[in-house]
């Protein structure tokens, strides 16, 4: 049984005197602890889809199930990681940011700082726990938001992009750090890139959508042993044939 469940997602927002369909009838599942990359053209709705999964925009036709329960607006059984790093509050430490969402489940003091500096040595950054997010790259910031999105405990984790904005190097041993960190912890993954090879390296299954509207077009499963071979003719031919589905 699978621990996500989206079914028949369609989703229709209107801009000017028309209505404009950015999804339309994707199903798949995401089975326990499984990381899936959900990769497609802009324009295909890969973002909208992590939305409604989110809580943060509701689907015109369809819907999402997690643990079986239908999704209907925000939760703190799912942790969200943004592209932007902005997403951090600036006026906070990185400790005190990744306390954020314990604060909200009105977890006690010393137990919020066990956990926070817990997540915060899991994602490589035990050293920097006062530093504020000015003061931090962005690779380091986007470990604090990962850092953050853990430590309440969230059952899924949604990713949209969150290494896109880094440099090529920061990226690979971000990519390498992810995958340590969900091995660690066991959380079933939705992660939303335009990156062909950065889904091969992460992904159990990648699913792959087109544009206008957006809709599924492939399902591919990615057996390779972690951790991956960036450069292994294995590798090479399951992004040729992620690649044969988007064009």
């Amino acid at each position: 049984m699978s621990h996500i469940d989206l079914s028949g997602i369609t989703y229709e927002y209107a801009t000017g005197d028309r209505a404009v369909v950015a999804l339309r009838d994707v199903s798949f599942g995401v089975a326990e602890s499984e990381f899936v990359c959900v990769v497609g053209r802009s324009g295909c709705g890969k973002t909208t889809l992590l939305n409604i999964a989110a809580g943060f925009l509701e689907p015109t036709k369809g819907e999402i199930r997690i643990a079986g329960r239908t999704v209907s607006g925000r939760g703190l059984d799912r942790g969200i990681v943004f592209q932007d790093f902005a997403q951090l509050f600036p006026w906070r430490t990185a400790q005190r940011n990744v306390e954020f969402g314990l604060e909200m489940k009105g977890v006690l003091r010393a137990e919020r700082t066990a956990t926070a500096h817990r997540f915060l040595e899991l994602v490589g950054l035990g050293g920097f726990a006062a530093a504020y997010p000015h003061e931090l790259s962005g690779g380091m910031q986007q470990r604090v938001a990962i850092a953050r999105a853990l430590a309440y405990n969230p059952s899924v984790m949604l990713m949209d992009e969150p290494f896109a904005a880094l440099d090529a190097l920061t990226r690979d041993e971000m990519q390498s750090m992810l995958v340590h960190v969900w091995r660690e912890t066991k959380k079933t993954v939705i992660y939303v890139t335009h990156n062909v090879a950065e889904a091969v390296y992460l992904a159990d299954r990648i699913v792959v959508l087109t544009p206008h509207p957006g809709t599924l077009r492939a399902e591919i499963r990615v057996p390779l042993p972690r951790p991956r071979d960036v450069l292994s003719v294995e590798f090479l031919e399951y992004q040729k044939q992620v690649v044969s589905h988007l064009r």
